[in-house]
């Protein structure tokens, strides 16, 4: 069997790549990547096939947020589209062709020409539920609107329909594809893995401190809102709260102009992935309260590192995380409760090295990404054979 794969960026595609080419498995990937950053893979480079042209540009354009959503939205919506035309183009001879969603489709057209069996890999909940859960919560912060693009959400919906599979990572997303009227027989849960190679203790969290770790996307879908509040309730003599990943300037000053920007926060934008290792493995806990969130990469990364999580249901916490043995569960939107376990932690020590402990085994039981490789290895060879 081989399978070839399509990605804007790299994601966990290329994770998956690593795993098919260990197996002898991998047709190629194509992704928006150029090919300098991409010599670390541990691919070999004929496998890797890149279209950086557009994606490149607006990656590198510094004023991009600027440009108002609708002319943001039509570069975006470029972007997908001539990387899924390359794509449809490009795609090589295989068995399976495994799209992320969102500039799938060409290719799985073109896999099907070529009978091969086309999987949508959807990373979140159904486009739909996305687009409503983000409305919802602008709405209820006074902000705007804007919701996902209705071309994406027409985009995604024509992969569904096409795909003969649709992988989704968490119960929550499986659970939003069937309240969407998807036939359940079409879809898979597959839960991401972690790179235990480079996601492992480094440090220790500081004693008398109680040092929270927040690392995302900075924004109303993340539940960074619900986050500080809860921060705010905390007591404790030396506490913190730190904020690592991309920025929403528009959420970061609303919550400053409601006075909900805590002492003792801060936010730090992006790191590289070892100095991430080294802020899970000195923080207390990581905290995730997303309300729509596919799965939470940062959920296994953490827990790698000896840190316990709190996650809420709507990310793959449910899926993860055995409450109160390596960290917590909370309902979307709750502070109260993000609070209480936030609390929890902090009055009791032993019991939260404990939860890092548990989450550290946890983590390297799944054995890097090894264990996701086999589950979809055997997906794809139930596609074929059309069970």
């Amino acid at each position: 069997m081989k399978v070839a794969l399509s990605v804007p960026g790299t994601f966990h595609t290329f994770d998956l790549a690593r795993e098919l080419y260990a197996r002898d498995a991998l047709a190629g990937v194509l992704t928006t990547f150029p090919r300098f950053k991409l010599r670390g893979e541990g691919l070999r480079q004929e496998l890797i096939h890149c279209f950086p042209l557009i994606h490149g540009a607006y990656r590198a354009f510094p004023w991009k947020h600027r440009l108002g959503p609708e002319l943001e939205r039509r570069w975006i919506r470029l972007d997908a589209g001539a990387f899924a035309a390359y794509v449809g183009r490009k795609l090589p001879q295989c068995d399976v062709y495994v799209g992320l969603s969102g500039s799938s489709l060409a290719g799985g057209r073109r896999a099907h020409a070529m009978g091969a069996r086309y999987i949508c890999d959807r990373g979140s909940s159904h486009i739909r539920a996305q687009d409503r859960i983000e409305r919802e919560e602008a709405e209820l912060w006074g902000m705007r609107a804007i919701g996902v693009d209705p071309y994406v959400i027409e985009t995604e919906e024509a992969e569904y329909a096409a795909a003969d599979r649709i992988t989704i990572p968490s119960g929550f997303a499986y659970r939003t594809f069937i309240d969407q009227g998807v036939a359940p027989e079409k879809l898979r849960k597959l839960p991401y893995g972690v790179n235990i190679a480079r996601f492992e203790p480094d440090g220790a969290p500081a004693e008398g401190r109680f040092d929270i770790l927040f690392a995302g996307y900075f924004c109303l879908r993340k539940g960074v809102q619900y986050l500080v509040q809860a921060f705010e309730k905390l007591r404790h003599p030396a506490k913190s709260l730190t904020f690592v990943g991309l920025i929403s300037n528009e959420t970061l000053d609303m919550l400053r102009q409601r006075g909900l920007w805590p002492e003792g926060a801060r936010a730090i934008g992006p790191v590289p992935q070892t100095q991430l290792k080294t802020l899970m493995s000195r923080s207390h806990v990581l905290a995730l309260p997303s309300v729509e969130d596919g799965f939470g990469l940062v959920l296994n990364q953490a827990m790698a590192c000896g840190c316990p999580v709190i996650g809420s249901e709507n990310t793959g916490a449910p899926d993860l995380v055995e409450d109160g043995a390596d960290g917590f569960v909370v309902p979307i939107r709750h502070v109260d409760a993000l609070a209480e376990r936030l609390q929890f932690m902090a009055d009791h020590p032993i019991e939260r090295a404990a939860m890092g402990r548990s989450a550290l085994a946890k983590a390297q039981g799944f054995g890097g990404w090894h264990a996701y490789g086999e589950k979809a290895m055997a997906i794809y060879e139930e596609a074929i054979a059309g069970k």
